[in-house]
């Protein structure tokens, strides 16, 4: 894609995603913690189930003191079904210890200190460092890998790799709502297998790299 192909891309997601529901991890963004442990329970997880969980998780302790309070047992029972529930519930108790030993009981803004925390990758460390503190960090889970893959504006075989390539090729400018609007397309149209091409405002632009039957 050109530049200016990319411009066309955004403002086009821009639109549809006002028609869809908002993402799991869009619905926990009064603090820099809720943003943390939501995207916590997101992972490898359905957004249906995320919500749920959190919010059941929330109505207990929505700051990291009161968390570390909470028996772990506990937090396993008001995450449950998460994918990997309790190894989640043990590190949420973790990153409490770890945010009220290491950084005033503050969640931190920084790659490098969010890294560092239990059970925090990439993935996870940008969508707090977007989300929580609007600043520029690219957020890349399955959907963002594969819509930009898809779409052949990157050619990667990771994650990782893929937040690498569009750090070098996406403007900046974008960098922010990359997720939010590859993450809601995926959900609703431009599906793992069989997408629904046909429907698709933005199919001018994409090169369709991997799909093998559409809708």
């Amino acid at each position: 894609m050109q530049p200016e192909d990319v411009r066309s891309v955004v403002r086009i997601l821009n639109r549809k995603m006002r028609q869809w529901p908002v993402t799991a991890i869009g619905r926990y963004t009064e603090t820099p913690f809720t943003v943390l442990m939501s995207c916590l329970l997101s992972l490898r997880t359905q957004d249906k189930t995320t919500i749920a969980a959190s919010d059941r998780l929330f109505a207990i302790a929505s700051e990291p003191k009161v968390m570390l309070k909470i028996p772990v047992g506990t937090i396993e029972k008001a995450i449950y079904p998460v994918a990997f529930y309790r190894n989640k519930a043990r590190d949420i108790h973790l990153i409490c210890e770890a945010l009220l030993d290491r950084f005033g009981g503050k969640v931190p803004s920084d790659m490098e200190s969010l890294l560092s925390l239990p059970g925090v990758g990439r993935k996870t460390a940008n969508i707090v460092i977007t989300m929580a503190f609007q600043k520029p960090g690219i957020a890349v889970d399955i959907h963002v890998h594969r819509i930009s893959n898809r779409l052949g504006y990157v050619r990667t075989k990771t994650p990782d790799e893929t937040e690498m390539a569009l750090r070098k090729k996406l403007p900046r400018r974008h960098w922010i709502m990359w997720n939010d609007l590859l993450v809601a397309y995926g959900q609703n149209l431009c599906k793992p297998v069989s997408p629904f091409c046909s429907q698709c405002e933005i199919a001018l632009y994409c090169r369709r790299v991997g799909v093998r039957r559409s809708r």
